[in-house]
């Protein structure tokens, strides 16, 4: 197993979470140096709050645990494509690498639907990867919507 597939294991762990809380399984940690500062899964129905993405959490979390903002060095796995909310706190975090694992053809903003990460004008780059663990992440939101069916 990649160090890619052992974050992302513990993404989905976290994605199961939220989708036991009744919120869209989504779960993501951040990690510099091989080690998490940060995680989190979507809550904003349990938090009455449209920013409580998992994304968001995780980078909160981790900027806490380093007391600093910004995150230079950093990778954010996430089980789903981030939306535009998420890809805009990846770069202002300074976050490194982005690593999801579905796509989100409907609202992804990291190469999916819309490529924001890819905009000439930002002041710093995320190097973006795609598709580790897809298809258990894919399972895991099917099996979701399908039982609030």
């Amino acid at each position: 197993m990649t160090p890619d597939q052992h974050w992302m294991e513990r993404a989905l762990e976290l994605a199961r979470e939220a989708g036991a809380a009744g919120e869209v399984p989504v779960g993501a940690v951040v990690v510099r140096d091989g080690v998490p500062l940060g995680e989190g899964f979507n809550r904003p129905i349990a938090a009455v709050d449209p920013t409580a993405h998992a994304e968001v959490i995780a980078l909160r979390r981790a900027a806490a645990a380093a007391d600093a903002y910004r995150l230079p060095g950093a990778t954010l796995y996430v089980t789903l494509e981030p939306c535009f909310m998420c890809a805009g706190a990846l770069i202002h975090a300074r976050i490194e690498r982005l690593v999801f694992a579905a796509p989100d053809p409907k609202t992804g903003a990291c190469g999916g639907q819309f490529d924001l990460l890819a905009l000439p004008g930002h002041n710093h780059r995320v190097s973006v990867s795609g598709g580790v663990c897809a298809e258990a992440s894919s399972q895991l939101l099917r099996e979701f919507f399908r039982a609030r069916r």
